[in-house]
C-alpha cells in the first residue's frame, strides 16, 4: 500500500469479508434520507452543469468527429441496467475491438479527454440519471453487465456492490481514480455500504471536490 493511500478514508474503516456482507438496518433507512437529497443536489447541479457541458461538447467535436457523448449501459441497484452517458474522453472507434478495461495513460484518450477525466467534467451527464433515480450523488461506480459478471466470477462478493444504487462519485473513485483493480474496488465499496452514514458521504463529497481542484486520484 502506498505512503498516499494509509491517509485516506478508507483506512478509518475494517476489512469486511464479502462473504458475511450484509446491509444493516441503520443503513436500510438511511437510503431514504439519501434518495431525498440526491434529489436536492441533482438538480442544482444540473442548473450549474449545463453550460460547463455546452462547452466541453462543443470541444470535444472540434477535436475528434462524432457525438460528444458516450451512452453504455451499466448496471444498478439489485442488477438492473441502465443507459450511462457520459461525454466522450476517448477516440470514437475506442472498442473497435471490443470492450476495454481503462488502463494507466490509455493511448484511447484524447487532449481533451484527459483533462474531464481528470477533473471529471466527463461524469457531469450522470446528474440526470441521478435525478431519474438511477443513480444516487455517492455510491459505488456502475459497472457494464459483461464486467460486473467476469469480476463476479474471478472475485467472490463482487455483486455485493449492487445492493445499493451506484454513485457518481464514491470511496473507490476518491481514493483509487480510474484505474483501480476491481478486488480493491470491491473493498472499498464494501466498507462504504456498510458504514453508510450521511457523515461518510460528506467526507467522500469533500475529497471529490479536492479531486476535481487538483487532479488528485485521476490516473
Amino acid at each position: 500500500m502506498s505512503t498516499e493511500r494509509s491517509y485516506n478514508i478508507y483506512q478509518e474503516y475494517p476489512i469486511v469479508p464479502a462473504s458475511h456482507f450484509k446491509l444493516s438496518k441503520d443503513v436500510e433507512h438511511y437510503l431514504y434520507v439519501k434518495r431525498a437529497y440526491d434529489i436536492l443536489l441533482a438538480t442544482a447541479g444540473i442548473i450549474i452543469a449545463l453550460p460547463i457541458v455546452v462547452i466541453f461538447a462543443v470541444l470535444i467535436v472540434l477535436e475528434t468527429p462524432g457525438s460528444p457523448f458516450y451512452v453504455q449501459e451499466r448496471m444498478g441497484k439489485n442488477g438492473k441496467c441502465f443507459k450511462l452517458v457520459k461525454l466522450r474522453s476517448m477516440r470514437i472507434d475506442a472498442e473497435k475491438d471490443g470492450a476495454k478495461w481503462a488502463e494507466i495513460n490509455d493511448p484511447r484518450v484524447t487532449k481533451i479527454g484527459a483533462f474531464i477525466r481528470k477533473s471529471r467534467i466527463d461524469e457531469l451527464p450522470q446528474l440526470l440519471s441521478v435525478l431519474k433515480g438511477d443513480m444516487s450523488i455517492v455510491g459505488p461506480r456502475p459497472e457494464r453487465p459483461l464486467f460486473t459478471e467476469k469480476f463476479n466470477r474471478e472475485i467472490k462478493g463482487f455483486s455485493n456492490r449492487l445492493l445499493v444504487k451506484p454513485g457518481l462519485t464514491g470511496l473507490a473513485q476518491v481514493n483509487g481514480g480510474y484505474n483501480i483493480s476491481p478486488k480493491e474496488k470491491l473493498q472499498y465499496d464494501l466498507e462504504y455500504i456498510q458504514n453508510l452514514t450521511f457523515s461518510l458521504e460528506l467526507k467522500i463529497m469533500v475529497k471529490t471536490f479536492k479531486v476535481i481542484l487538483t487532479g488528485e486520484g485521476a490516473r
